[in-house]
């Protein structure tokens, strides 16, 4: 599927292909939280990295979270690269080099219509905030923190991939 993207104030757009683009994880970790200003959690989705498209690509920042292990006094930045408009701050996508096949766009940055998934997957429900309802429903499934399941396992287990990763 081809999805297109942008930021609020129009400085950035973007396209890439999917083959998992079913927006059915919600991640309630700080780093979502607080960099997605959303409902307490923060929903990702795949992409193929060798088909992002960037227009606009001079108001883009990049973000790599601050992380303390539970063992660890110091803090160290994450890997992970959070794209987002330097203008109007709207979260675009994170990209991980362990990972560099894949790019997540944020579902909140998707301007495609996405298909609504049959259940959700909750994630990281240890860290989320004292205010937050988990809203799940009889089907969805949680997790205290990450799940084993892959975003590609889970559209291949329901069905809703072609099979590529």
């Amino acid at each position: 599927m081809k999805l297109t993207g942008s930021c609020h104030c129009g400085a950035v757009h973007f396209s890439l292909d999917s083959d998992t683009p079913y927006p059915y994880q919600r991640c309630y970790c700080s780093i979502c939280r607080k960099t997605q200003g959303g409902g307490g959690y923060a929903v990702n989705i795949g992409g193929d990295a060798n088909t992002l498209k960037v227009r606009g690509g001079d108001a883009i920042a990049v973000y790599h979270a601050k992380l303390k292990r539970d063992d660890e006094q110091r803090v160290h930045a994450s890997t992970g690269q959070r794209h987002f408009c330097r203008l109007c701050g709207s979260a675009l996508w994170l990209f991980s080099p362990e990972w560099p096949d894949l790019v997540h766009p944020f579902a909140s940055a998707i301007d495609t219509p996405l298909p609504a998934p049959p259940e959700y997957t909750h994630i990281m429900i240890d860290s989320k905030a004292p205010w937050v309802e988990v809203q799940a429903g009889k089907k969805d499934r949680r997790f205290r923190d990450y799940p084993k399941e892959s975003l590609a396992e889970w559209h291949r287990r329901l069905g809703l991939s072609n099979g590529a990763d």
